[in-house]
Order: structure tokens, then C-alpha cells, then sequence
């Protein structure tokens, strides 16, 4: 794994007992101990994550804002200072780039976090779509490491780290501030469906405010926990992943996103053509969720079978619920069939799929 990439914590996670594995081109802590108890550990008490490997963007300047409400589905006049907005940014044909999230430190000031196997096609795609606005558009990403703590217990755990008051933090809100003594940007976000923050901080300092973590969060339950769960604990939360329920041919409205895509917003965004053809026209496809009552995991690419037995689309992402214990997943599937009995194939077992809307476990996420 010599050419991968590497996070500033690199040396943490081995020194930790990390299992690490190639991740979109960067050696990444898949699990410490158990991606089961990891999982268990996040749901119950708290979990430590390095999401150092995600993109981090300036976009600043006297048209940032009429420029990102081009760029991305979603309204960013609704924001302001303090404030963060989740959006899909789309292809002229309503097919996705990425998904992303967009902070406003202040007007003509805005910070984009993205996801770590797109900061190369983001880059150059946002940097195209700015032309002929008045805006610089920054790369960051070698700047910043990113540190996810999210739980029932991630709340305790940072406050015990800073002065900021966070009870004053609501969901998808940051401030500024220290923790153990680290410059901060403390968003109130995450990607487990749980409560909890992202820390975003310099690059230089990540060793000494995770082993800060570490230790403020032993008597908290928490755990140090790998890319594995991170993506079990998505799924159950019904969280989009980019390559999977959102790609170049699946649209925020295909996904189910259709509450990101602002089409009366007063901008004329890229992709907003397509998808209002599409929303006027309906989606000839649907992702949907499902529960199959069986421990036995569906992945990927699967075959959706139709009530009688022919292929109507496949499976998206799959994994074993470590909570309902049994496999959970997302396909994407006909629209027409979509409300039609479905079913898999699993090594010559008929498995019928049961349609959930996500998510798939009860959570407890902070007011917004």
C-alpha cells in the first residue's frame, strides 16, 4: 500500500491495532476490533472516526453565493452565518457530480467539505463552473483533518474538550472554537444518523486532539472506530453513498432526495432542466430500502427480482444490520415495480425483500 495516500493519523491507527485497507486511494482503518462492536459502540456510547481523507474547499469572493446556488440543487441563500446545507451538485442531464456539504463562515465567505474519491473530478468541475463569476475557489483539502465523534455520548465527550457552548449548537450548525486546546471548526454533522460533531482542524495538530479524544471519552464508552462501521451504521440511517444510491446516472430524485432539489429557488442551478422534466415526467427508476428479515447480506449488484422472477433492478449497497441483526440494503429498481412484491436470489434461496423507509433504527439527532 505504498502509493496510497495517507492521513495525518496514519501512525494513531496502526499504533491503535487498525486493520487498514485501500479506500478510494487512501490507507484507511477499516476496523480496530469488531465492525459489529464498533457499530454497537456508536449506537450505544460514542465512536471515534478519522474522516481526514474528505475534501475541503474555499469558495469566497462577491458572487460566492450566486455562484454556489448555480452549482449546487439546494438553496444556499437559505443559509447563514453558523448555518450548513446538505446538496447534491448535478450534471446538466440531473446526474449527480457529488454530494457535498456547504458552511457560511460569513457573506462572501463559504466552506465546502467533499467526498474523498471525488476531491480530483470536484475540483476541476467546480473550478469550470466558475468561470465568469466573481469567486476564488481554494483547494484545502492538505490543510485540514477531520475527526468525526458521534453518539449518545459525543456530546459529553467534546464538551468536556471545549469553552464553546455547544447545547447552543443545533443539528447542522458549527461554530469556532478550541478542543483540548486545538483551533476548530465544530459542526454539529454527521454520517451515522447519530448525534455528534465533525471537527474540522489543521492538519499538524490531528495526533494530539485524537488521543485528547481518546482519552476524554474512556469514561464515555467510546470507541475507535473504522471505515467499516462508518458504513454499516449509514446504511442504517438511510444515508446516501456517492457510487452507490447517487452516481452520474442516478439522479437526487431517482434517490429519493428530492427535498435537496430547490427547483422554485430563484436560481437557475445546473441539472434543474433535467430534473424538472423528471419530476413533471416521473423517474423511470426508484431507489428503494429494504430489510429481508434474514442474516444472510445482499450485495451489491444482486438482481431485484420481480413477481415473476424477471430481473426489474439491483441491488445498490448491502450489509448485515448489527442492531435488527439482520441484512439491510438499498437497489435501485423500476418504478413501476416498486411497489410490486420484490425478491432476491441468494445462492438459489428466494429472498422476498421487505420495503423500509429509512431510517432503519430509531436515532436521537440534536434540533435543528
Amino acid at each position: 500500500m505504498s502509493d496510497l495516500k495517507r492521513t495525518p493519523l496514519r501512525e494513531f491507527h496502526a499504533t491503535h491495532g487498525a486493520r487498514l485497507v485501500d479506500f478510494a486511494g487512501w490507507e484507511m482503518p477499516v476496523q480496530y476490533r469488531s465492525i459489529l462492536e464498533e457499530h454497537k459502540a456508536v449506537r450505544r456510547a460514542a465512536g471515534l472516526f478519522d474522516v481526514s481523507h474528505m475534501g475541503e474547499v474555499d469558495v469566497k469572493g462577491p458572487e460566492a453565493l450566486r455562484f454556489l446556488n448555480h452549482l449546487v440543487t439546494n438553496d444556499v441563500a437559505k443559509l447563514f452565518p453558523g448555518r450548513v446545507l446538505y446538496s447534491p451538485m448535478c450534471y446538466p442531464d440531473g446526474g449527480v457530480v457529488d454530494d457535498l456539504l456547504v458552511y457560511m463562515r460569513a457573506p462572501e465567505d463559504y466552506f465546502l467539505c467533499i467526498n474523498a474519491g471525488n476531491i480530483d473530478k470536484d475540483l476541476a468541475w467546480i473550478q469550470e463552473q466558475a468561470q465568469g463569476f466573481v469567486v476564488t475557489v481554494t483547494d484545502r483539502s492538505a490543510d485540514y483533518a477531520l475527526l468525526a465523534i458521534q453518539g449518545p455520548t459525543a456530546v459529553a465527550i467534546v464538551q468536556s474538550l471545549t469553552g464553546a457552548k455547544l447545547d447552543r449548537v443545533g443539528y447542522y450548525h458549527f461554530v469556532e472554537g478550541t478542543v483540548a486546546g486545538v483551533q476548530c471548526l465544530i459542526s454539529r454533522t454527521g454520517y451515522t444518523g447519530e448525534d455528534g460533531f465533525e471537527l474540522y482542524h489543521p492538519a499538524g495538530d490531528a495526533v494530539a486532539l485524537a488521543e485528547a479524544v481518546v482519552q476524554a471519552g474512556a469514561a464515555h464508552g467510546l470507541e475507535l472506530t473504522g471505515l467499516g462501521a462508518r458504513d454499516s451504521l449509514r446504511l442504517e440511517a438511510g444515508y446516501p453513498l456517492y457510487g452507490h444510491e447517487i452516481t452520474a446516472e442516478i439522479s437526487p430524485l431517482t434517490a429519493g432526495l428530492g427535498w435537496t432539489v430547490k427547483l422554485d429557488k430563484g436560481a437557475d442551478f445546473i441539472g434543474r432542466a433535467a430534473l424538472l422534466a423528471e419530476k413533471t415526467n416521473g423517474a423511470a427508476n426508484k431507489v428503494i430500502f429494504f430489510k429481508t428479515g434474514d442474516r444472510r447480506i445482499v450485495r451489491a449488484d444482486t438482481p431485484v427480482l420481480g413477481l415473476d422472477g424477471a430481473p426489474v433492478g439491483r441491488v445498490l449497497s448491502g450489509t448485515l444490520s448489527p442492531i435488527l441483526n439482520e441484512a439491510i440494503g438499498s437497489a435501485l429498481v423500476t418504478t413501476a415495480a416498486a411497489s410490486a412484491p420484490l425478491a432476491v436470489d441468494i445462492r438459489g434461496t428466494l429472498i422476498n425483500l421487505q420495503l423500509v423507509k429509512p431510517p432503519f433504527v430509531q436515532l436521537k439527532k440534536a434540533s435543528t
